[in-house]
């Protein structure tokens, strides 16, 4: 009796481990929208008005962008603000609006452009550090 009240709760407990872990899994896939531990230094940024014609309103600005362990940057799209980026510490996941996921360690760089919306996480135990240069247009800010 012992034996088959064992053989019926093994089931029961994988379907509960797997439900569980489905269930995990469907709330880390829900992009945040926020920010949580995330800081942006500004450390040069250019008029492009006075540089380039046409270029009124628009600046190339290069920031320092941290994101603590357990930290993120929510979604967010580069529509009209492209950008390059490079890996100095840490390990960035980048999850792409179609669920493409990205690992950027050390030494890596990737780039943004109208076509690009995603969020960034730092799943890892030390800062993620990453050096951010972009065309920033100052009438849409929030961008």
């Amino acid at each position: 009796m012992r034996q088959r009240k064992m053989l019926l709760a093994i089931p029961l407990l994988l379907g509960l481990t797997v439900y569980g872990q489905q269930a995990a899994m469907a709330q880390q896939s829900v992009p945040p929208k926020d920010n949580k531990g995330f800081t942006a230094t500004p450390k040069q940024i250019i008029d492009l008005g006075p540089e380039i014609g046409g270029m009124q309103g628009r600046q190339l600005r290069m920031r320092m962008l941290t994101i603590e362990p357990g930290g993120y940057i929510g979604m967010h799209s580069h529509k009209d603000r492209p950008a390059v980026l490079y890996t100095l510490q840490g390990t960035d996941t980048v999850t792409a609006e179609d669920g493409t996921v990205k690992v950027l360690r050390p030494g890596d760089t990737t780039s943004s452009n109208k076509n690009t919306t995603h969020w960034h996480r730092n799943d890892g135990k030390e800062p993620v550090v990453l050096i951010l240069v972009d065309v920033f247009n100052t009438a849409n800010p929030s961008r």
